[in-house]
């Protein structure tokens, strides 16, 4: 329960007296309008960090969407780490990035690391590594291809050597990837390499169908997703013509992929040079901020609807601040806010996959690089694996500041309610039509900049390695939800 002393944001403060204390939910059918992949809340390491180029941490500002501050690379083998990893199931691990573009492959010529002093090479012990990874924890491996800096006149005639070359010995080695995609946020290479380095939309759907082509001749059954452009709240893919290019690209598009992917960042760190809207508490607990992702999301579906219906949609990256997260947000309480909607939003609206930027490594980590400890976010990823299945339901809300998403539960006849309390109140919740109430997880903290979060009233811990639902305590089957709470209910059908 939130103490007292926890202040509340103005916008709070001002609709106190709008907001209902009562909120009523019907779940009016058990035939789901969706469903998910059974990996569906995933994560991804940046290539950044994975390979120790230019990250977040400690940077204040930016470089051409890169942090200012080089960081070691990411050491796999940590035990801690393969158990924290292992206790959020099976997933899709993303390892991609802005500097995805400009890595050199241990395949690739001796000669192009020497050129620069600031090259960022993928070894063929960290390819290891991560293959290795991979496999003990149940990790499906999406992997960003290199797509190259180069001048516009050089677009529309990619050159598949250094990617064929590392097909080649994936699979010699008997190494998998079980999802390709070509270059990292291509509406936004104009910001990342400068104006003549941004590739027209139909050049770029001629690169990827040479891309496609490329990789079914070595790996026939994986899976293409594209083009990963990135959408701004309010603006959305931004500067006309210049990086509106999704529709154009997918239109154009000979081959299929089987993917349509796209990232969003809901808010944007100080570090961001631009800001359509900043992470603040105010802005992260208003429900008009979680708006823009639906619309985006809908836009994207009439695309792949249009040009590519096999298609799946995926979230290909999503964290809560652009560059690297927000300090003392990011990787506090608050947080969890916007991630439990947009996991419960996101399924319901068709996304298949949600990938999560970043697993370990910046302010919107799960996962903190330095301590190897869990940041608030983990925890809400953590219940929703154990708590939330593959069927999705169609359910609302009468309470703006009150979102509520319900899935099947992991045991068939069962189905678990997603409450999301946004406000400073608390809240009599009427559920109508779920069956009987069975257990209640409701996440709370001291404050809304926390480090630590409660489930139940009990600070989680792995013990000897393990955690699970049963070390917290039972909560009375009352219908109520504490103010500014994360909340899962399970129900007997």
């Amino acid at each position: 329960m939130f103490r007292n002393r926890i202040a509340r944001p103005w916008h709070h403060r001002r609709n106190l007296k709008r907001q209902n204390k009562a909120v009523s939910v019907s779940l009016n059918s058990m035939t789901p309008i969706t469903k998910v992949n059974a990996r569906f809340l995933s994560f991804s390491i940046d290539i950044s960090v994975l390979a120790g180029g230019f990250w977040w941490e400690d940077s204040k500002s930016t470089q051409r969407g890169l942090g200012t501050q080089r960081v070691d690379p990411l050491d796999l083998n940590q035990p801690k780490l393969d158990l924290l990893i292992q206790a959020l199931g099976p997933a899709y691990i993303r390892v991609g990035g802005s500097e995805a573009d400009k890595v050199h492959y241990f395949t690739s010529p001796k000669k192009a690391p020497a050129e620069s002093s600031n090259a960022l090479v993928l070894t063929q012990e960290m390819w290891h590594n991560l293959h290795d990874f991979c496999q003990r924890n149940k990790l499906a491996l999406t992997f960003t291809m290199k797509y190259g800096l180069f001048e516009r006149s050089k677009q529309g005639a990619w050159q598949s050597n250094e990617v064929e070359r590392l097909l080649q010995y994936s699979h010699e080695h008997d190494q998998h990837i079980d999802t390709f995609e070509l270059g990292n946020e291509l509406n936004a290479y104009w910001a990342f390499h400068g104006f003549t380095s941004q590739p027209s939309a139909k050049n770029l759907a001629k690169d990827y169908d040479t891309f496609i082509r490329c990789v079914r001749r070595h790996n026939p059954n994986a899976k293409i997703a594209g083009p990963g452009s990135a959408f701004w709240p309010r603006i959305g893919e931004a500067i006309k013509p210049l990086s509106n290019i999704t529709s154009t690209f997918l239109e154009n598009l000979e081959e299929k992929i089987d993917v349509v992917g796209w990232h969003y960042y809901p808010f944007q760190s100080s570090r961001s040079p631009v800001k359509t809207r900043a992470a603040t508490v105010d802005n992260i607990l208003s429900p008009n901020s979680l708006k823009d992702y639906e619309k985006y999301s809908n836009q994207l579906k009439a695309w792949r609807d249009q040009h590519q219906p096999d298609a799946e949609l995926w979230t290909g990256e999503t964290g809560s601040a652009q560059c690297g997260g927000q300090a003392k947000l990011s990787d506090r309480f608050v947080s969890c806010f916007w991630w439990a909607d947009q996991l419960g939003r996101g399924a319901r609206i068709g996304q298949k996959v949600m990938v999560r930027q970043s697993l370990i490594g910046g302010d919107y980590a799960l996962i903190n690089r330095k301590t190897l400890k869990p940041n608030p976010d983990y925890w809400v990823s953590w219940l929703w694996g154990k708590l939330m299945g593959e069927e999705v339901f169609d359910i609302q809300s009468n309470d703006p500041f009150v979102q509520v998403y319900c899935h099947s539960a992991k045991k068939e006849g069962k189905c678990t309610l997603l409450i999301i309390n946004m406000s400073a109140n608390p809240k009599i919740m009427h559920c109508h039509g779920f069956g009987s109430k069975k257990r209640r997880f409701e996440i709370t903290a001291d404050s809304l900049t926390s480090k630590k979060i409660r489930i139940n009233g009990v600070k989680p811990k792995f013990k000897q390695g393990q955690v699970t639902l049963k070390d917290f305590p039972k909560l009375s089957k009352l219908n109520l939800v504490s103010p500014y709470s994360i909340n899962f209910w399970c129900f007997s059908v």
